[in-house]
């Protein structure tokens, strides 16, 4: 396979907090000055594409940069990090690596190697481009969501071993970064407002299109309909379609009526012509992240309440379609192997649309 066909992460790369970490003004402003004027840390979890050189000689040699993006959020990176910029409200925090590695939107496996190993032996015995059940494992993602082995898998044990081992190593040079990164800068914006008060949210951001992929690359196989995204957003909260808890057991990770207060607000910042282009928790209900956060913000419920600090966590999984534009999903909806050009003005639009549904959200709390 010619690696000149993807993009890759230069061999031995290890990213620093600082290089994953995006806020407004950072020539001027520090981190800690940042977080103290902001009530907003955004992650991405899926945003990257490239893949790490390490993993390059176990890669599929059909594999192309369309596929490589495609099974990536890979319109989130560029608008997030573009929001940052314009918005001093905000910190976010960006995963340079691609969901191959392992996803952070799942629960980390207690053992990773075991878990990919599992994945790896599922596909095989299912074979390419069938579908394959990757319940129990689905942190490892050794296929796309139409199937497609993104992994020549070695047919020896020790060939197995070898990119177990190489999967697990290559993982703390970037998503390990991005997961400790992702908690210290929580746990920086919990001390802040427990010493001030105020608000605090977690921001999932995600986006899923509603096609997917056929051999040749064109990105218009329809998705079933209870797997559509609306024609924006869903905003996701783990309850039901009001934000109202679901299941006693599963209890919603932001406050059902500041939810659809956030559902309204996004309406107006992004002017909708229809309510329904705004969901909540359809047709995702929230992964990981939310319910991490969930969990460790409803711990210290009475703490945050004796502070005066609002806490809440909140997963947006846009519609990619949107936030892409026409044009670049005109393309995609065509064969081919290469990847769209993104559009300055297009993502400009988005990221200032991002910051008047969250400053409207303020405004109504």
């Amino acid at each position: 396979m010619n690696a000149s066909r993807l993009d890759l992460i230069p061999r031995g790369t290890v990213f620093t907090p600082e290089q994953i970490t995006h806020y407004a003004d950072p020539d001027t402003r520090t981190l800690e000055q940042a977080i103290s004027e902001a009530d907003l840390l955004v992650a991405t979890p899926h945003s990257g594409a490239a893949i790490p050189e390490e993993l390059f000689e176990f890669l599929s040699p059909a594999l192309t940069r369309r596929l490589q993006y495609d099974f990536s959020d890979v319109a989130t990176a560029s608008i997030v990090r573009r929001w940052a910029e314009i918005d001093p409200r905000i910190v976010a925090v960006i995963n340079p690596h691609p969901r191959l590695i392992r996803d952070p939107n799942r629960r980390k496996p207690d053992d990773v190697r075991a878990d990919l190993a599992a994945a790896i032996s599922r596909v095989r015995e299912a074979g390419q481009w069938q579908k394959v059940d990757l319940t129990g494992v689905d942190a490892i993602r050794p296929v796309t969501f139409s199937f497609f082995p993104i992994l020549e898998i070695p047919e020896t044990e020790d060939g197995l071993q070898r990119l177990v081992d190489a999967f697990a190593e290559t993982a703390k040079q970037g998503l390990g970064v991005y997961e400790a990164t992702r908690e210290a800068l929580t746990e920086m914006f919990l001390e802040q407002g427990l010493e001030h008060g105020g608000s605090f949210t977690r921001l999932s951001f995600h986006d899923t299109m509603n096609t997917t992929t056929t051999r040749d690359g064109a990105v218009n196989v329809a998705r079933a309909a209870s797997d559509r995204l609306p024609d924006v957003v869903a905003l996701s909260n783990r309850g039901d379609h009001d934000g109202e808890e679901r299941d006693p057991e599963d209890r919603p990770t932001m406050d059902p009526a500041a939810l659809r207060t956030l559902a309204a607000a996004h309406r107006e910042g992004f002017e909708v012509a229809h309510p329904e282009a705004v969901l909540l928790n359809q047709p995702y209900l929230g992964s990981e992240e939310i319910r991490a956060a969930g969990a460790r913000f409803g711990a210290m419920r009475a703490e945050a309440d004796a502070a005066g600090l609002r806490l809440g966590a909140v997963q947006a999984e846009f519609l990619r379609e949107y936030l892409l534009g026409p044009a670049a999903v005109a393309e995609l909806h065509e064969p081919g192997t290469d990847w769209i050009t993104e559009d300055p003005e297009h993502i400009d639009a988005i990221a200032y649309a991002c910051k008047r549904a969250w400053d409207a959200f303020r405004a109504a709390e």
